[in-house]
C-alpha cells in the first residue's frame, strides 16, 4: 500500500508542474530575465484600462526593443517589440497599427490577441500578471 501511495504521489507532482503550454523562444530575440510594472492609474496607462488599447514601453530593463502591453477584454499580453522573424537591425522595431504591430523590415502584421502573423515564429510573449490596479510583466 505504501509503495502505491508513493508511485500516485510522484506521479502527481510530476504531472502537476505545468508552464501552461508557454513558450517564448525564438532565434532572432535572445531572453531577457526582467520585470516591470505598470500602475493603470497613472495617466502614461491609463490606456490599458480599456478594451483593445495598447501601450509601447521602451525601458533598458525590457531588451533592446522594448515591449507592447495590450487589454485583450478577457486580460492582458504582452509581447516584445522586436520582429520576430528578422534579426535584430534598424528595421526590427514594430510599430502599432490599431490591434495589430507591423514590422516595418517586411510589413508582416501580428495580432495584439493572438500573437500570431503568417509567418514561422508568432510575437515573444511575456507572462503578465495584474494585481490590483498594477500590472506586472515578466520574464
Amino acid at each position: 500500500m505504501k509503495k502505491i501511495i508513493t508511485l500516485f504521489t510522484i506521479c502527481l507532482l510530476f504531472f502537476s508542474c505545468s508552464d501552461n503550454g508557454f513558450n517564448n523562444k525564438n532565434p532572432y530575440i535572445p531572453n531577457y530575465s526582467f520585470t516591470v510594472t505598470f500602475d493603470l492609474n497613472y495617466p502614461a496607462y491609463s490606456k490599458l484600462n480599456f478594451v483593445s488599447n495598447a501601450i509601447y514601453y521602451a525601458g533598458p530593463e525590457v531588451g533592446p526593443k522594448g515591449i507592447y502591453v495590450f487589454n485583450t477584454g478577457s486580460g492582458y499580453n504582452a509581447f516584445d517589440a522586436a520582429c520576430p522573424n528578422q534579426a535584430l537591425s534598424s528595421c526590427s522595431t514594430l510599430t502599432l497599427d490599431g490591434i495589430n504591430l507591423v514590422c516595418p523590415c517586411d510589413n508582416e502584421e501580428y495580432s495584439l490577441f493572438t500573437g500570431q502573423g503568417k509567418l514561422q515564429y508568432p510575437l515573444k510573449q511575456y507572462r503578465v500578471e495584474k494585481i490590483g490596479s498594477i500590472l506586472r510583466v515578466y520574464n
